[in-house]
């Protein structure tokens, strides 16, 4: 007997099934499994998730690696993500002119305008100046509270700002209350005797004046051009329960415009967009080009630096000389990205218009056949670069319960979006395109600031829950759960994932909803706008109506709410669309290994 093994190399994940041929020709499936891919997909380096892969299903039946006859590999076309941002504007504050400021446990309510003198100074006061104090962490808060009682008999102090995290504990000591702002890490910076304003907001409330351009204009007294250039401070600020604007007499503001730039393609009807026109119109754009050859962006801008990055990343992957690098598709969407404002005492970010885009490069076939030759000298076994990845899904699909000719399949990835229609004589039309899991995960790690790439990963799988007491939690629908058991202290007041292995914890302080509506926002853009995309593009005449079945299979129809997201979003066209199940037991994985194997028998006969 001979074994034969179809090896999928996706962008997250390598995986293999092992089928038998027997003596009728008929293949029965015996052993299948997975495992993280290494390296960037279709590169060497993928050889290690490769064996990896094979030694798992043949350990599953007893078997060596060395025993399967030939291997069939995927033609992977590798596919990287990145992002560019849209008009950017970088924020500069001078001479420590204005600054914003929203941290996590201020004191007190309400707003308070006075000049900056320092704790160390307070011997300098005027009487009937009023003053907002300023103190170092040299100084403990009972100190701090202990020198605030003493001098409020004399000086008017309507507010005070704190390097440490303190607030609270000050202000439970003072005997006048004031509003106060704490962990601004740089207070070395605050100059002595500005003019100043603090808003500090009742609990669920946000600040009001200090979010608003002209309520820093009142506070302050700034004329119409000084109230232009706080607007960036004053977006800032919006959604926050605390705030602090300085102004100096010699500081200033200044705004860097970086060009966004402009994408040409290189296609069958080649054209030019700005990157400012924003993500529909540059996919409009990439929808008339018709057959895009290749995508490049103009030089010495945000767009033209990530295409030329993105080439040369593979440049070095493929170390053919004068390699033929292509980007031939790119995925557009619009989102928001926090930007640190240079100058600032503390930190603080802006939220920026931006564009996240993923894009496929393609390259030689070299690079797989060096993976397929590397494996057949380590393994002594004879590789054979079979199938396009939509083809191979395509048949894996066509084992799910159920299924039947005509059909269409959405194999969503890590990297791309793969769509085919396979007609009822058998005819495959298919189309590969950039954006997937990888884009999703971009989009909600920079929307929400999280600067940490896996706890992306993991809000993007899980759904979330509020702990709200020891004994019960509040799950992102707003159903309430008890729980027998007590929870562990560590996640009490704190909104979790609800992981297979128990809670993951959100280290940042952000509210459950905003987390659930970047998250469902995020697979909206990338994952319905690719469905519709590419099934628009492999359908008879282009037309939704003319598809009556939809499986969904890869990684990303593991998801927990994508599926339903894409039955709402088909259900106008009367599609049947849902989870496939490869085999009647691997659910929506496994569908392109199963293909290879398949396509065997298919060449066989």
């Amino acid at each position: 007997m001979s074994y034969i093994a179809g090896v999928d190399i996706g962008n997250s994940t390598t995986e293999a099934c092992v089928g038998e041929v027997r003596s009728d020709g008929n293949i029965h499936f015996l052993t299948s499994a997975s495992c993280p891919t290494t390296g960037t997909k279709g590169t060497v380096a993928n050889t290690h998730a490769i064996k990896s892969a094979l030694k798992q299903a043949m350990s599953k039946i007893g078997r060596e690696v060395e025993d399967i006859s030939l291997i069939r590999l995927n033609e992977a076309a590798p596919v990287i993500g990145d992002t560019a941002m849209e008009t950017l504007t970088e924020t500069i504050i001078t001479d420590s002119s204005m600054i914003g400021h929203n941290p996590s446990t201020p004191a007190g309510a309400g707003q308070a305008v006075g000049e900056i003198l320092l704790i160390d100074k307070l011997s300098r006061g005027v009487p009937g100046t009023p003053y907002i104090v300023a103190a170092p962490r040299t100084y403990s808060y009972e100190e701090v509270a202990a020198i605030l009682n003493q001098a409020s008999d004399s000086l008017n102090i309507t507010g005070v700002i704190l390097q440490a995290d303190e607030a609270v504990l000050v202000e439970n000591r003072l005997r006048k209350k004031v509003p106060i702002i704490d962990e601004v890490s740089r207070i070395d910076k605050l100059p002595d005797g500005v003019l100043s304003a603090i808003e500090v907001a009742l609990p669920g409330q946000t600040v009001r004046m200090l979010s608003n351009p002209y309520g820093i204009a009142t506070l302050l007294h700034l004329d119409a051009e000084e109230t232009r250039t706080v607007t960036p401070i004053a977006k800032s600020l919006i959604g926050k329960r605390s705030a602090v604007v300085l102004k100096t007499p010699g500081g200033n503001i200044r705004e860097n415009i970086l060009p966004a730039g402009e994408i040409y393609f290189d296609a069958e009807n080649s054209s030019s967009i700005n990157l400012d026109e924003g993500a529909e119109k540059i996919m409009q754009a990439v929808a008339d080009a018709g057959n895009i050859y290749d995508i490049s962006g103009q030089p010495n801008t945000n767009v033209g630096n990530m295409l030329t990055r993105i080439k040369h990343g593979m440049s070095e992957l493929d170390q053919t000389p004068n390699a033929d690098i292509r980007i031939t598709d790119i995925l557009a969407v619009d989102t928001l990205a926090p930007v640190l404002i240079s100058g600032a005492l503390a930190g603080e970010t802006c939220l920026e218009k931006a564009v996240g885009i993923a894009a496929m490069v393609k390259t030689q076939k070299l690079p797989m056949q060096e993976i397929a030759e590397k494996l057949k000298l380590e393994l002594g076994t004879e590789v054979k670069v079979a199938g396009v990845e939509a083809v191979m899904a395509s048949l894996g699909a066509l084992t799910t319960p159920g299924t039947k000719l005509p059909l269409a399949i959405l194999d969503m990835g890590g990297g791309s979006t793969d769509a085919a229609v396979i007609s009822e004589d058998g005819k495959v039309t298919m189309t590969h395109q950039a954006g997937a899991g990888e884009l999703v995960s971009m989009l909600i790690e920079t929307e929400l600031g999280l600067g940490d790439r896996h706890m992306a990963e993991q809000i993007k799988k899980y759904p979330l829950a509020k702990v709200e007491s020891l004994f019960h939690m509040r799950m992102e629908n707003g159903q309430m759960t008890f729980v027998d058991e007590s929870i562990d202290p560590r996640f009490y007041g704190r909104v979790v994932l609800l992981a297979e292995n128990g809670f993951i914890r959100i280290e940042k302080d952000i509210p459950m909803e905003k987390i659930v509506q970047v998250r469902r926002d995020a697979k909206r853009k990338v994952f319905v706008t690719n469905a519709f995309r590419a099934l628009k593009k492999v359908a008879p005449g282009h037309d939704l109506k003319n598809i009556s079945n939809v499986v969904l299979v890869g990684g990303s129809a593991e998801d927990f709410e994508i599926p339903e997201m894409l039955m709402e979003g088909f259900a106008g066209y009367r599609i049947v669309c849902g989870r496939g199940n490869i085999r009647g037991t691997e659910g929506p994985r496994n569908a392109v290994a199963t293909g290879l194997v398949l396509s065997y028998a298919g060449e066989r006969s």
